[in-house]
């Protein structure tokens, strides 16, 4: 695994090990205690699908990609979502996905790779530690989030199947499943969704395997049972629902990029100074602010850039978009 470029933190800004080994304790602090313990307020109020028991995933806070930003509702994280195969509005994903079949469920590692081979989603949960991680979700539409994800770098998997010297990208392929999701009748994208990382980026330690949210496994409407999350590029590049992931030699052609070649480029990086066709992205709204709340300026790599900026040393960001 390549070394971290992460900036140093101040002791003052580092959880203290009492605190951040205790997930409860961690809650408390973050104001969402009542709710993970099961009690009374805004989780009560969740619609029955986002509200329903799913298993607790536990994994270790990680002070070294921990956000000071207060995250944002599961409410908001679980109902707000873009996931295309069930629909182009912001709650299809939390109204129709439940009849998604995620077990069994096997991954597919293939191509430029010396040990090819495919992984039982019970034994990636396994593969290495589970970490939380609160990430902060910048999408296109002019929107952000700031999530605790669970799971553990991309870089931990991709070693396992020994990369060859032609693997210079990382295909990520989503699932299919035609009776289960509405949103593939209506064509907007070709099927399935695909996705793409040079290599470098997704061998960065940022560069997320997720497999839970807030404490428990992934909801069906957030990729469950495993999504990739890039902090610093626009949400639509981390890929749901993975059940393929191919080591190629040559960059592969996204599905966004397929679709609208002019909007969405292969890169995706979040940069301010370059709008989208049809909206600025120099500033954005967070989500559960309230709709009158003053927008924010938005960061580029969306606030990564000590970590990530050195991927791209010498590139024009304007025409790698």
């Amino acid at each position: 695994m390549p070394k971290t470029n992460l900036p140093p933190i101040p002791p003052s800004q580092i959880t203290p090990e009492a605190v951040w080994q205790s997930r409860r304790d961690w809650l408390r602090r973050a104001g969402l205690g009542a709710a993970a313990l099961g009690g009374a307020g805004w989780l009560s109020a969740l619609p029955a699908t986002a509200r329903a028991a799913l298993p607790e995933l536990p994994a270790k806070p990680n002070p070294a990609y921990w956000l000071e930003s207060k995250p944002t509702s599961e409410k908001d994280v679980t109902s707000y979502n873009n996931f295309y195969e069930f629909g182009t509005r912001k709650t299809d994903p939390m109204d129709y996905a439940g009849k998604m079949q995620t077990r069994p469920w096997v991954v597919e590692v293939e191509g430029e790779a010396a040990r090819p081979r495919s992984f039982d989603i019970d034994d990636l949960l396994k593969l290495a530690p589970m970490e939380e991680r609160i990430y902060r979700l910048r999408c296109v539409e002019a929107w952000s989030m700031v999530i605790p994800w669970l799971g553990y770098s991309l870089s931990h998997l991709l070693e396992q199947v020994e990369p060859t010297g032609k693997a210079k990208y990382v295909e990520f392929i989503s699932a299919v499943q035609p009776g289960n999701m509405p949103g593939l009748e209506d064509r907007i994208l070709d099927w399935p969704y695909i996705e793409a990382l040079r290599m470098d980026e997704a061998m960065h330690p940022l560069a997320m395997l997720v497999f839970g949210v807030y404490g428990k496994l992934l909801p069906n409407q957030n990729g469950a049972p495993l999504r990739l999350a890039v902090p610093w590029k626009y949400g639509f590049k981390s890929a749901k629902s993975l059940v393929k992931i191919r080591l190629v030699e040559k960059m592969p052609a996204s599905s966004w990029m397929k679709a609208a070649p002019s909007e969405y480029g292969f890169y995706a990086n979040v940069n301010p100074d370059v709008p989208h066709p049809r909206w600025s992205q120099a500033t954005e709204r967070r989500i559960g602010d309230g709709f009158f709340a003053p927008r924010v300026k938005t960061q580029m790599f969306n606030g990564y850039g000590e970590q990530v900026a050195s991927l791209y040393q010498g590139m024009d960001l304007r025409a790698n978009y």
